[in-house]
This record gives C-alpha cells, sequence and structure tokens, in this order.
C-alpha cells in the first residue's frame, strides 16, 4: 500500500514517467549532430533502422533510431544536451510486436487470416510442406541447403503446365531477418499463384510461361532469433572465430564488389561483409542453385523493406546496367500502377543512386551472373511502422507487391520469348 501511495504521489508530480520500447526519428542538422547519432547508434544498446549503418548517416536525411526503454533517459538526455530534437513514431513498441506474435494457429486451412498475420519459422515450414502436399501436380519443395545453424533451406517451384524448355522467375524472402512482411509477401505470393491462376488473367499469363522458384525465408536462423530473442535483428547468426559479435549481413555477401564502400569488414557491424563472398551457407546455396539455373531463370526478385521502392542494379556502383533504360521503365510502369491502383508512392531506381552504395547484393550479384532483370522489392512503410508494420497493413503491403510482379514479369516475357497464351493486361 505504501509503495502504490508513493507511486500514486510521483505519477501526479511529474516525477514518475512510464518508459516504454520506442523509435524515434532524428533529421541531423549539422556535422556534430551526424557525429553524435553515429556514436549513439554505435555505443549504446539502440537498434538503426534507417539508414542501415552509422557509416550512412548524413545531414538532412532522416534517421529512424529503435531506443530500448532502459536507454530511453539516456539517449534523449544525450539529444538534448547537444540541441537535437527528435519525433516520436512508436511511443510503445512492445504493444506492436505483441500483436505481431499473436498467434491462433498453424493451420493454414483453419482460417481465412491465416495470410493477414505474421507466422513463426515453424509455422512458416508446416506450411511449406501442407503446401506442397495440398498440390503434388503443380508445386514441388527442393531443398536448396541448410542455414548456419543448421535449418533447411526449402524452395517451393511452382510450374502450372508442363511445357518444354520453359523459363523462370527467382523470388526470394527474409534475407534481413527483422522484415517480416518480407516473408509474408512470400507465402501470400504462392496463395495467390495457385488459388487465383485460372480466375486472373495477368497472374495465368505469368504461370503459363514462367516456372517460379520461390524462397520464403533465406535467412531462417535470424529470422528465428528475431521470434525468440530480438525482434531488431538483421544478420544470420553464424559464429565468427576473432570476435563475440555474431553474423553476417547475407545482402553484403555475394560476389558484386564484395565488401567495398558502403559494406563493413568489422564482425560488429549491421552490414558486415563475412570473411570472403559466400562465406555463409545461406549466400552459398542460394548462389549455387542460381547458378545450376542461370539459362532458364530470367527474372529474379528479393523482398525487404521498409521504405517502398523498386530498386534494380546497380547497388554496388554508380555505373549504369546494361539494359539501364528497360529496368527503369519497368520500374516506372510498377510504380504506377501501384499508385493508381493503391494510392500510394513508391520510389524506383539504381539502388546505388536512390539509396547508397551497398555492395555484395544479390540482386547485383545475379545481373552479373546473367539474369538481366533483377529486381529488389523495399515493402511497405516509409517508417511509421519501419519493420513493425501491423498484421493489419499486410495485405495492403502484399498486393502493392504483388501487383508490382506481375506488372514487371510480364514485361520481362514480352520482351525474352514468345508468349504461347493470349494475354489482356490487368
Amino acid at each position: 500500500m505504501k509503495t502504490l501511495l508513493i507511486l500514486l504521489v510521483l505519477m501526479r508530480t511529474g516525477q514518475f514517467i512510464e518508459t516504454h520500447d520506442q523509435v524515434l526519428s532524428i533529421t541531423p542538422h549539422s556535422q556534430e549532430h551526424v557525429e553524435v547519432l553515429k556514436n549513439v547508434s554505435t555505443l549504446y544498446e539502440t537498434a538503426l533502422w534507417q539508414p542501415a549503418s552509422p557509416q550512412h548517416i548524413k545531414e538532412e536525411t532522416p534517421v529512424h533510431l529503435f531506443v530500448p526503454a532502459n536507454s530511453s533517459e539516456t539517449v534523449k538526455d544525450l539529444f538534448r544536451n547537444h540541441g537535437i530534437t527528435h519525433e516520436v513514431l512508436l511511443a510503445n513498441a512492445e504493444e506492436l510486436i505483441a500483436m505481431q506474435t499473436r498467434n491462433d494457429s498453424t493451420d493454414p486451412r483453419s482460417s481465412a487470416t491465416f495470410y493477414d498475420r505474421y507466422h513463426s519459422l515453424d509455422d512458416i515450414y508446416y506450411w511449406i510442406n501442407r503446401t506442397q502436399q495440398d498440390n503434388p501436380s503443380t508445386v514441388k519443395l527442393i531443398l536448396i541447403g541448410s542455414s548456419s545453424e543448421k535449418r533447411p533451406l526449402y524452395v517451393l517451384k511452382l510450374s502450372l503446365n508442363n511445357r518444354p524448355n520453359k523459363k523462370a522467375m527467382w523470388l526470394d524472402c527474409g534475407i534481413h531477418a527483422r522484415e517480416w512482411i518480407s516473408p509474408a509477401f512470400c507465402l501470400w505470393f504462392v496463395r495467390y499463384s495457385l488459388a487465383f491462376y485460372r480466375q486472373n488473367q495477368d497472374i495465368k499469363y505469368v504461370l503459363d510461361n514462367m516456372d517460379v522458384y520461390v524462397l520464403p525465408v533465406m535467412n531462417p536462423d535470424g529470422y528465428e532469433y528475431t521470434w525468440t530473442t530480438n525482434r531488431m535483428w538483421r544478420k544470420n547468426r553464424s559464429i565468427h572465430k576473432s570476435s563475440h559479435c555474431v553474423g553476417v549481413d547475407l545482402n553484403r555477401n555475394f560476389d558484386a564488389n564484395w565488401c567495398t564502400e558502403g559494406a563493413s569488414d568489422e564482425p560488429c557491424s549491421e552490414i558486415y561483409c563475412g570473411t570472403f563472398p559466400e562465406s555463409e551457407p545461406e549466400s552459398q546455396a542460394v548462389a549455387a542453385f542460381l547458378r545450376r539455373h542461370r539459362d532458364s531463370i530470367q527474372l529474379y526478385l528479393s523482398i525487404h523493406s521498409y521504405s517502398q521502392m523498386l530498386l534494380f542494379p546497380y547497388s554496388c556502383t554508380l555505373d549504369e546496367a546494361e539494359n539501364h533504360q528497360d529496368l527503369l521503365e519497368m520500374a516506372q510502369e510498377a510504380a504506377q500502377k501501384i499508385r493508381r491502383y493503391y494510392h500510394n508512392t513508391y520510389k524506383y531506381g539504381a539502388g546505388a543512386k536512390t539509396i547508397y552504395l551497398s555492395p555484395g547484393g544479390s540482386d547485383d550479384w545475379a545481373y552479373n551472373l546473367g539474369i538481366k532483370y533483377s529486381f529488389t522489392f523495399e515493402l511497405q512503410d516509409r517508417g511509421r511502422y519501419g519493420f513493425l508494420l501491423p498484421p493489419s497493413h499486410i495485405a495492403r503491403a502484399c498486393n502493392e507487391a504483388l501487383i508490382a510482379v506481375k506488372t514487371i514479369a510480364v514485361k520481362v516475357i514480352q520482351k525474352t520469348q514468345v508468349a504461347t497464351s493470349p494475354y489482356y493486361g490487368f
């Protein structure tokens, strides 16, 4: 009773402040502000959401920073002392995380809202196997390798007809662990393709002319870790002999200007490139599969979040891709259709010029391999919720991505092969 009275007095006098995990938006207006933010994101228990690494923080560019409750007052005091203002994007991140992990079923057939929720790794593995079992003539399950912690890397091959010498597209999700909307989209895409193949002209056209390889979770160890331990984790979970820090950024681990400006050779960095290209079993497995199928795969798509962008090579250099104009026109048309149908704006362009240099990316590597239509999608949103996009936003985010995938896939088919089925557009 005495403790309760003390708490009531503190609350009434303003001396008691309840703190929560928060996401702050800060725009540095001077080089001093930039240095303070770099130090905060490096030395304090925080998680940098945007940009991906302290080295990319610059003047007049918004920074999104996840600040745990136990660091909140220290970080805000530091900002006040240096005249740095901030906006609270999320006042209570724990509440959103709890909402994301609330789940009432593992059976895809038991609930109409299965695809409107986020799912644990076990749920996704269950869904992968169930999807193949329920569609034995059109879905093939392929084990392409395993993760650092020996979890399987499963690819679903969607093949809706048996045309000889059929071309294909590749779709991977979940390369960065905390980007939960990404695996959610891979599940959404597979469900949509199977359910609407005979009802929707555009998806029928794509699937009549292309097989589709779908990797729902490229970074299963990291994804599992975000569900059990640290929701903000980004990298995989490989152990380094020379450092206490864990993990490699799989999207800096491919052999495309590997570990140059925009990546880090420091194991504790969020953009650590690894010890050599394809040092990680996850990137190695994907690269090996793509090499084996380089003659048939014509379109490469990697799904990320957040910031609402449709990106294409190059990200590892400021040089333009050989077919830059084709890639630009495809991304532009996809962005226009998202805006027309969903009234949402997506930026588009070459990765390095649209965001910043980020070498070692899977899309650049796939492009250099010979897959000349290669894209990275950054899904919703622009920072209001960031990596904690609520389940209520899944459907809209996935539908936006879906219309972009269909738009680009149709264009690739029209540019690279004589389509055998009629197509009337959507």
